[in-house]
């Protein structure tokens, strides 16, 4: 590499990445090739961002410009890479990485925030699915507008159901919607587990577990069986849902899964017709949760009626609204949450294969 090909190679490498709050780094800078006043560099990132990818594009022609190269091409792609689990655990066959999505309490939109979630990854590029891990409660088949039943090919495993792009699974595909789900723990939990593994996944970079609400036995038992990656916290900012999602976060590092931040939802509400804005469930409590366990803050969502009468109609906000700011507030909290995600420790076993010398 020439000495004006290190010096843009060190330029690009401290560019700003947004996402994951520090430089974008050496090891994604790929190729930098300069002949005369021209030049061809490439880009790899080790998570979805499409929506960010002309902004960074702009922001690397403007610095090879610095150095005074004119003729600048730039190349983005993206790399998913599979990261670690819990110990004694290994990945899902055909999931890159699990992504866990709780609350420790109920009626904090962790549900609607998890299927804008994954829309919002497959927006950002990434093959994504989901799993309502809610055996008693599911809501995934009704927000994502599904109908019918899985099939199975061989008799022995389910072929997921497709939505917006996504591949998804529910109990609630399997059973009416009036079908009280009366069984005990160990048979919710046998039942997920049957679900997740059963269940014919198809190259996903990330699965979205909608976990229960809770913290007791189920979801204990789950966050040390499910091979998870990472896990998001969602919250009001009122103190009584703070309480539980503290309960939810400290449950994760007990079983040594690393939480990837705080989803602020419900943050205010802005009145449709006068355009009032009020924190209705006090304001601040998702930034001081994050702040007080030193995390990232993913992003803060309003309480809007347009995201309710969505998810009701089948057609989450990021695919009913894409262009809207609803839309673009879900994307940026994909883009950190994946971004954080791809700062954790690769997953070994598939990193470094075993070598066989016959």
């Amino acid at each position: 590499m020439s000495a004006a090909e290190t010096r843009l190679h060190e330029r690009l490498a401290a560019l700003l990445d947004p996402h994951r709050g520090g430089a974008l780094g050496a090891e994604f800078v790929r190729a930098v090739g300069i002949d005369g006043t021209r030049v061809a560099l490439e880009l790899e990132l080790p998570y979805p961002a499409q929506g960010w990818w002309p902004e960074l594009e702009q922001t690397v022609r403007a610095a090879a410009q610095a150095e005074g190269l004119q003729a600048v091409s730039v190349s983005i792609t993206t790399r998913v890479r599979s990261h670690g689990v819990q110990q004694g655990l290994q990945p899902l066959a055909g999931v890159r990485n699990i992504i866990a999505v709780a609350s420790g309490k109920g009626g904090v939109g962790k549900s609607t925030v998890s299927a804008n979630l994954a829309l919002a990854l497959a927006a950002e590029g990434a093959q994504v699915g989901v799993l309502d891990a809610d055996i008693y409660g599911p809501s995934q088949q009704r927000m994502l507008g599904l109908s019918g039943q899985p099939e199975s090919p061989d008799g022995k495993r389910l072929k997921p159901m497709q939505a917006h792009g996504l591949q998804v699974m529910s109990i609630g595909v399997l059973v009416s919607e009036d079908t009280p789900m009366i069984w005990r723990g160990p048979m919710v939990t046998q039942t997920l587990m049957q679900l997740l593994q059963g269940t014919a996944w198809d190259n996903l970079d990330y699965l979205i577990i909608d976990l229960p609400p809770g913290t007791g036995d189920i979801q204990l038992t789950l966050a040390q069986r499910v091979p998870v990656s990472g896990a998001v916290i969602v919250t009001t900012p009122q103190d009584i849902a703070l309480l539980d999602a503290m309960r939810a976060l400290k449950m994760f590092q007990k079983v040594s899964v690393p939480v990837l931040g705080i989803v602020e939802n419900m943050a205010t509400h802005v009145c449709s017709n006068c355009g009032h804005e009020e924190h209705i469930f006090g304001a601040g409590g998702g930034e001081r949760m994050a702040r007080d366990y030193q995390l990232p803050l993913l992003g803060a969502l309003p309480l809007d009626i347009r995201i309710r009468e969505q998810m009701d109609a089948g057609v989450p906000t990021v695919v009913a609204q894409p262009d809207s700011d609803l839309a673009q507030r879900y994307r940026e909290i994909a883009r950190r949450t994946t971004a954080h995600l791809a700062q954790q420790a690769l997953n070994k076993a598939i990193a470094f294969p075993k070598i066989v010398v016959e």
